[in-house]
């Protein structure tokens, strides 16, 4: 908060004087002012009174007069049970307001430069080659291209990166069904994506996979015997088996297929706005994981059963046994995560590696970060799980072999057409050509899309619903991107004015008074650095998203109660243009840490 650190040395400063005894900085808690009540922080009495010997309204009014006398700082005070509402003088948040707006001219809005640190690597979308991309996927890739954007911006030296599953029984049976079912369809010859058409294969798998285990179960079979002995699930584990022996047939299909759905990707994520700096594949990472294992066996922390596979014992650490290597000596995803993180560290030597994956994997990364530390890897303290809660729907939890998901493409294109629909009921076109309507409809649907997903904490379950998100008014993104274009709107008209041409040049630390909706918006303006630091220390984007909304409700509140451009006040309104022009910044700074553009005009 603004102006905590030099009230807390004033209020230990004067406290000896007032009460003849010293005060722990520890005790002097401080917090933001509640919107019913004047001030612009708080500081909480109660815990001071008993050391005062007296009441925590006499305390807090002691407090207050010594504040208002010392003059540097407060302009005065009120006592609500036991609460201390400090107001700060004027001028200095206008100072604060000059040198921020001086700065914000000669620096980008957002340089994505880091300042300092050595390497944070943030883990996210790590996609699986057997179906495209789904809304699971999008809350993923948004959280974890948001939480990079905010770690940089808080001066990490941040590096993006992916990890392709590209190997497994679950590729193998969107091969096979592909084989047996695909007539040799590609993505050319059909018009699919590539992603879409491999995906419609690990559907048709599961499809006749559980015709099989119906015949089973009527021939007299039990469920579990069925399912574990079906012949189109063995046929999947002989390919797998034959791709890690290198099998040149298996490995051109496995190469073909793959290729497909890289290609479908790669549309997504443009589409999506998210990027990495480094991908990794599991193919190229489970042999080393494999070495890792035979290297912990040969040392003993690791030890092999009587069929051949190798487990770890982690009961003594309140865990379970976990399973490294098959009987037939294939990997796990274990295994493969256990190959990258060293391949990782090796590579980076990374300060901090966050892995962005939902809360269904947390005994998963409290497995990893163990097992790596068992192995004697010191860095393994460094690893963080990004644990964030499931999407919901109306119609319930999505399941990709079924065929049940909320497509990512799909999604994307309704929110772009739902976004154009509406934009053009309401009539916010602002003169538009056709190619400028259309990347307005995508801006505002993508920006729809974003913000709703980000704005809610991550360890938050929540229910997608695309008809509250593209609401032009509430806590939307479309809400605060008409916003940004509000605010560019009255600018432009401004710089059309030779009255008001030169706004810019006004020193706003002159300005003689603060109307109350204008010092909130400054107030507001003031913090932005404070939540990136905040959310950047809780991998929070919702924190963001929040202060967003904050300023442009506020901006908003303003706009509706005091003229902005007024030729017979100019001191008044160059320093309300001035405002403007950096609450429109710091809105179009905040979104970008979200992914979200925002428009000139609408």
């Amino acid at each position: 908060m603004l102006f905590e650190l030099q009230l807390k040395k004033l209020v230990q400063d004067l406290f000896p004087q007032l009460f003849n005894k010293e005060v722990d900085e520890k005790q002097l808690l401080f917090q933001p002012t509640r919107k019913e009540f004047e001030g612009d922080i708080t500081l909480v009495v109660f815990n001071l009174a008993k050391q005062a010997g007296l009441s925590p309204d006499d305390t807090g009014k002691k407090i207050g007069d010594a504040l208002v006398a010392e003059g540097t700082l407060v302009s005065g005070f009120n006592v609500i049970k036991g609460f201390l509402n400090i107001s700060i003088h004027n001028n200095l948040f206008l100072n604060i307001l000059r040198d921020k707006i001086i700065s914000s001219k000669t620096q980008p809005v957002f340089s994505g430069e880091s300042t300092s640190g050595g390497p944070v690597l943030v883990e996210y979308s790590s996609p699986n080659t057997n179906k495209p991309l789904h809304l699971g996927h999008i809350r993923n890739n948004l959280l974890g291209y948001s939480v990079c954007q905010i770690l940089q911006a808080d001066g990490n030296n941040v590096v993006k990166v992916n990890i392709v599953n590209d190997r497994g029984i679950h590729i193998c049976k969107s091969m096979l069904a592909w084989q047996k079912y695909g007539s040799g369809e590609t993505p050319e010859s059909t018009g699919f994506k590539g992603d879409h058409l491999v995906g419609k294969y690990y559907v048709e798998f599961d499809k006749h996979y559980r015709e099989e285990v119906k015949q089973l179960e009527a021939s007299g079979w039990s469920r579990e015997e069925a399912e574990k002995k079906a012949p189109l699930l063995a046929e999947a584990q002989n390919m797998l088996r034959k791709w890690e022996e290198g099998d040149p047939e298996i490995m051109q299909l496995w190469e073909t297929m793959n290729k497909w759905v890289y290609a479908g990707f790669d549309v997504t994520y443009k589409r999506l706005g998210v990027d990495f700096d480094k991908i990794y594949y599991e193919s190229q990472t489970y042999l080393l994981g494999k070495s890792i294992v035979e290297e912990g066996l040969k040392k003993g922390i690791l030890y092999k059963k009587n069929d051949g596979s190798v487990w770890i014992d982690l009961r003594a650490e309140g865990l379970d046994e976990k399973v490294l290597l098959r009987s037939d000596g294939t990997s796990v995803y274990m295994t493969q995560d256990l190959g990258t993180a060293v391949m990782r560290y090796e590579e980076y030597q990374f300060s901090k590696l966050i892995y962005v994956v939902g809360n269904e994997q947390d005994y998963h990364f409290k497995v990893l970060f163990l097992i790596l530390k068992k192995l004697g890897y010191e860095w393994a303290d460094r690893l963080y799980h990004l644990s964030y809660n499931m999407v919901d729907l109306p119609s319930g939890k999505m399941k990709s072999r079924e065929g049940t998901v909320v497509d990512a493409d799909e999604l994307i294109e309704d929110m772009v057409n739902e976004a154009a629909k509406l934009t053009r009921e309401l009539g916010k076109l602002d003169d538009f050509e056709s190619d400028e309507a259309k990347q307005l409809f995508e801006m505002l649907g993508l920006g729809a899309l974003k913000y709703f997903i980000l704005k809610v904490d991550p360890e938050k379950r929540m229910l997608f619903n695309p008809d509250e998100s593209i609401d032009f008014n509430g806590n939307t993104g479309p809400f605060i991107q008409y916003t940004h274009a509000r605010i560019r709107s009255v600018l432009r008209k401004a710089e059309s004015m030779p009255a008001f041409k030169s706004y810019k040049d006004t020193d706003v630390s002159l300005y003689s008074k603060l109307e109350a909706k204008e010092k909130e918006m400054v107030r507001i303006l003031l913090k932005l650095d404070g939540v990136i630091h905040e959310a950047a220390d809780r991998f929070s984007p919702a924190l963001i998203a929040n202060y967003a909304y904050e300023l442009a409700k506020s901006f908003n509140q303003f706009y509706h109660d005091h003229p902005i451009i007024d030729p017979e006040h100019p001191e008044i309104s160059n320093f309300r243009l001035n405002l403007c022009s950096y609450c429109a910044a710091m809105i179009h700074k905040s979104t970008m840490l979200l992914g979200i553009g925002v428009p000139e005009k609408m």
